[in-house]
């Protein structure tokens, strides 16, 4: 069993040291390669190479932020902003960054600023279709987990909204109804039906937590694609939150009866709605939220069977040498996600621009750290 390949899709926003967002991707898209435009100009995305060694894609991360920020620089007053929502505003307004593209037009006339969020999607490589179907599955089941350790956004227009991931509170998930596949054919007839019935654009429309992916969607896939992730802008803790998806997959492989359509005392449309429930639950509370576990529908908190599985996990983690990776997972749960942290500081506070303007120089520090202690090392090597 060798280490599986990892690749991460980061959306930012981009706007001034104090917080306040600005829309900058049809300049740096044309500018800086390796950097795309969504459809609000507010947002610009990167995605790294599919890496199976943490060490490089640590600096796989890190890189293309210190040359955006460079960049950014260069052109104004600029930066990178962390968070997942537009925690300054201006949520009443959709920034169109190209105007004449028709599913732009679309995303903008059906869900208006909701999409307008900042996240990270992690895609494991996965070749065989039907243990790919499987990993979804477990996967989605969990997924409210990798939301509580990443929430990052309790904050919408300068106000405290009520949720830790405000983000996913508010995100469109569609269609609406999304089975548990029970094989790669379920997944080809029921995407071709949706195609069909028009509650998909494309392939591209399903916006779910999880998902499987490839380069011929629904019938080619090679990686499962983690999408329910609130933007970690930490590269430590990024890496730990992979790192745990990977050993619990990695688990999986050695233990087929992991697969929740063939261990749960739950039937497969029981499973959608206790998942949809832990879903909403990790975005209003995170760590703190009280779930339902998909074995048996018995409760528990987030934080409790995070640990339980990074338990299970960590002699994965050991034998492939990526412990050191994993480990931080515990510093999630012993100090709190950044929503946590930000909340504790406006108890104190109520001044959100300072907390936002805190976080941007804290984040901006350690990556310059990060690339220069790590990253140049590992170039001369």
């Amino acid at each position: 069993m060798t280490r599986l390949c990892k690749g991460v899709e980061v959306e930012m926003y981009t706007g001034t040291f104090q917080g306040q967002i600005e829309g900058l991707s049809h300049r740096i898209v044309k500018d800086l390669n390796g950097f795309v435009r969504e459809p609000d100009s507010r947002n610009v995305e990167y995605t790294t190479a599919p890496l199976s060694c943490y060490d490089r894609l640590l600096c796989a991360l890190v890189r293309p932020r210190q040359r955006l920020r460079s960049y950014l620089q260069q052109i104004g007053d600029y930066t990178i902003v962390p968070g997942s929502t537009l925690s300054l505003g201006d949520s009443k307004k959709f920034y169109r960054s190209d105007p004449i593209n028709p599913y732009h037009s679309y995303i903008e006339n059906s869900y208006g600023t909701d999409v307008v969020t900042a996240s990270i999607h992690i895609n494991i490589g996965i070749s065989d279709p039907e243990l790919l179907m499987q990993a979804c599955r477990l996967v989605r089941v969990e997924a409210p987990l990798y939301l509580a350790l990443s929430a990052s956004s309790p904050f919408l227009d300068g106000r405290v909204t009520g949720y830790h991931s405000t983000r996913w509170q508010m995100f469109p998930q569609t269609p609406e109804n999304v089975p548990f596949f029970e094989s790669h054919n379920h997944f080809i007839k029921w995407t071709e039906e949706q195609l069909k019935l028009k509650t998909m654009q494309n392939v591209r429309h399903l916006w779910t937590s999880v998902r499987p992916n490839g380069h011929n969607r629904p019938y080619n896939l090679n990686r499962l694609e983690l999408r329910i992730c609130d933007l970690i802008a930490d590269p430590i803790t990024l890496l730990s939150v992979i790192a745990l998806l990977e050993c619990r997959l990695l688990q999986l492989m050695d233990d087929p009866t992991l697969d929740p359509l063939n261990s749960s005392q739950l039937s497969s449309d029981s499973l959608v709605e206790i998942t949809h429930h832990n879903e909403m639950a990790a975005a209003k509370r995170s760590l703190e939220a009280q779930l339902y576990h998909w074995k048996d529908g018995s409760e528990i908190t987030a934080t409790r069977w995070i640990e339980q599985i990074y338990q299970s996990v960590a002699p994965f983690a050991q034998k492939k040498g990526f412990s050191c990776f994993l480990s931080p997972v515990k510093k999630i749960l012993r100090n709190g996600n950044l929503a946590q942290q930000w909340l504790k500081k406006y108890q104190l506070s109520s001044d959100i621009p300072s907390i936002i303007a805190e976080e941007i120089q804290a984040v901006a520090q350690q990556e310059k750290m990060l690339e220069d202690k790590l990253c140049d090392a590992l170039l001369v090597a």
